[in-house]
């Protein structure tokens, strides 16, 4: 899935959900689209509802819907929850030792990449260098993150033996403090090059996707990103939208009359990200 996104100049997005309606919702905008798409938990809701639940119900969406559907495991620093998500049945793990220093970081992503590997088709996201503020239960304040090395890009994708490679480029998880924040796409540009010149091509994943202006959304994907993480903005569909139904029907109690709400402005909101990431029809 994201070879090809890679190889043809397109992103695929990865959609970060905390509830089953979101990911539904996720499932019924890619179908919309006519679009692959990626559902992503991070630890919190996957230690909610539990690794088998999540993978099956996943599962339950993705064998109905007519698009290719992959579950990924967000941010997680955890070796055995990493291994407890692949044996339930996630397809892909992001392992995140970018905040250890670069040979421990490559030794633990080693390791998953092998468990990952040996369990079949299982793919591996690592990262390098630190993308500033929250990603559910890792933070990284702006002083202290630290932008992915040129010259260690090659080096952590070979020795780690990752399938996808997340290099921190100046963006931001949460929501962008600025409306021009300082992203090096010289850096991004120059780490893709890299990249291409090893085969199989290693697709690149950009984070930190929310507040970012659709031109700058475009410019990264035209330099490579081929995965393209949104996790703050749903969150604010979520809230967002409860709160204005909550307004508008507060003598209501029909649960099911709240879910389709959120469930419709979050198949609008995913649409969008779809059309910019330029993955629609592309299924």
């Amino acid at each position: 899935m994201l070879r090809r996104a890679t190889e043809e100049g397109y992103a695929i997005g990865a959609f970060n959900v905390t509830s089953f309606v979101q990911m539904l919702a996720v499932v019924e905008a890619a179908t919309a689209k006519r679009a692959p798409v990626i559902i992503q938990t991070s630890v919190t809701p996957t230690l909610f509802f539990g690794p088998s639940t999540i993978a099956a119900a996943c599962r339950a969406f993705a064998d109905d819907a007519p698009v290719p559907v992959c579950l990924h495991l967000d941010h997680c620093t955890d070796v055995e929850l990493c291994k407890r998500c692949v044996d339930a049945g996630y397809t892909n793990i992001m392992i995140d030792g970018s905040q250890l220093d670069f040979d421990c970081n490559i030794a633990v992503t080693r390791e998953i990449v092998e468990y990952c590997h040996s369990a079949g088709d299982v793919s591996v996201e690592g990262e390098l260098g630190t993308v500033s503020g929250v990603e559910d239960q890792v933070a990284v304040v702006e002083d202290e993150a630290a932008l992915c090395p040129v010259d260690k890009a090659v080096e952590f994708v070979e020795r780690s033996g990752v399938d996808v490679f997340a290099p921190a480029i100046g963006t931001a998880h949460g929501v962008y403090t600025t409306p021009d924040p300082k992203i090096d796409f010289r850096r991004l540009e120059e780490i893709v090059q890299l990249l291409a010149r090893r085969e199989p091509r290693t697709p690149v994943v950009i984070h930190g996707g929310t507040g970012l202006g659709a031109d700058i959304v475009r410019r990264l994907v035209g330099l490579g990103g081929s995965k393209f993480n949104v996790s703050t903005d749903l969150k604010h569909v979520l809230i967002d939208t409860t709160a204005d139904y909550l307004a508008q029907h507060r003598e209501s109690y029909n649960p099911g009359k709240l879910d389709s709400a959120v469930k419709e402005a979050h198949v609008a909101r995913i649409g969008e990200w779809i059309e910019l990431l330029g993955s629609t029809g592309r299924a």
